[in-house]
């Protein structure tokens, strides 16, 4: 008996432990990243070891994964734009099975349908947004359905940013920033930076087709705000989207019959009383929908933002990413490490996330890695 036990132990301590193994999947901009890099990271600890450059594809920024870790997608943020699939072998090797366009020029933006059916694509270049059909295989088949943005550029000068901003870029017409769907994947959803504009798109899954919605998008919640990224409440009732240039976070309420956004509050992503310029980037929630952490390019800040239960946010911390120009930030699975990628840096800094409040703690280890835009993670099978 005791033998048995012991054995069955171990046993249950490898499935664990094979569970927890994950890689992490890191694109970054030319001429200092070289592609795309794989890490292996540390149960424990979260810390990422073994770079090692698995993808030379030029500009190699924006990256998704299948749920299930097999397919890697990854855009070439080129004038010519290209989304390449890649199947993830066992020991994390890349084999790719195909490239296709990405529907325009400069794809920024990544995501799957809810069911990994689809790849929805944001080009910021063209200012078009497009729908790539996943085949079985994990391959990509050309573009369903393609839309162009147009209409008149938003206001040069963000009018919601601080005193002393000078944080204007691209008003000059169309650029698509983000596409997602809602959690129920009835509904597509895409920010255009130029036109200071969310669209709203119902989404008919068999076909890869998207239906303009009623209205077909609404405006920024302030002129020249510039809205950028955005994330879905864990229920898909709302989403929390930020704004670059005004440096403002927004929450929209989702009409889950209808499809379609109302503007709720806004507040400012920078600390109390700061003055001069600085962009949003990217953020993240928590995946109990708690915690919200938002990047600041320039003031080189991870804003964390508590969550209550009607959905107010609370401004809790600013904590220094310890590197410049943070792009992104990832959550791992567990909700226990939070990573910023900070472009102009070249480095990746970690944190560890404390259960009870959220709070961000650095860790005292920076990863090198030559302009680093986006990490995913994938299990390690």
């Amino acid at each position: 008996m005791p033998a048995t036990r012991n054995l069955l132990i171990a046993s249950l301590a490898m499935i664990a432990g094979s569970a927890q193994a994950q890689f992490a999947w890191v694109g970054t901009y030319n001429p200092n990243g070289e592609g795309v890099y794989r890490f292996q990271v540390d149960a424990k600890t979260g810390a990422l070891s073994n770079k090692t450059l698995v993808s030379e594809l030029p500009n190699a920024a924006q990256l998704t994964a299948s749920k299930d870790g097999k397919t890697l997608y990854v855009a070439s943020e080129a004038e010519k734009g290209v989304i390449a699939a890649l199947r993830v072998g066992k020991e994390g090797n890349l084999t790719e099975l195909n490239q296709v366009s990405s529907g325009g020029a400069g794809p920024v933006y990544l995501s799957l349908t809810p069911d990994g059916r689809h790849l929805l694509v944001a080009n910021y270049i063209s200012g078009t947004i497009a729908v790539l059909p996943v085949k079985e295989d994990g391959s990509l088949s050309e573009a369903s359905d393609t839309r162009q943005d147009e209409g008149q550029p938003g206001a040069a000068k963000p009018e919601a940013a601080v005193d002393g901003s000078f944080a204007v870029s691209d008003h000059n017409g169309p650029h698509a920033h983000m596409i997602g769907a809602d959690p129920s994947g009835k509904f597509v959803f895409s920010t255009d930076l130029g036109l200071d504009r969310i669209y709203q798109y119902r989404f008919d899954n068999e076909s890869g087709k998207l239906t303009p919605n009623d209205p077909p998008f609404i405006a920024a919640s302030s002129k020249g705000a510039g809205p950028r990224h955005f994330v879905f409440t864990p229920k898909g009732e709302g989403l929390w989207l930020i704004n670059e240039e005004s440096s403002t976070l927004t929450y929209y309420q989702l009409d889950a019959a209808k499809g379609t956004l109302t503007e709720g509050k806004t507040v400012s992503a920078l600390p109390k009383g700061y003055k001069g310029t600085s962009f949003a980037a990217g953020l993240v929630l928590s995946h109990d929908g708690k915690q919200l952490y938002v990047a600041n390019r320039l003031h080189n800040s991870i804003a964390h933002f508590t969550v209550s239960a009607n959905g107010t946010l609370t401004h809790r911390d600013d904590i220094w990413t310890r590197g410049d120009y943070p792009r992104t930030l990832t959550l791992d699975s567990s909700g226990k490490y939070l990573y910023a990628m900070n472009q102009r840096s070249d480095n990746i800094t970690r944190f560890s996330v404390a259960p009870q409040d959220g709070k961000l703690t650095f860790v005292e280890d920076y990863v090198a890695v030559g302009s680093p835009s986006q990490l995913v993670l994938t299990p390690a099978k």
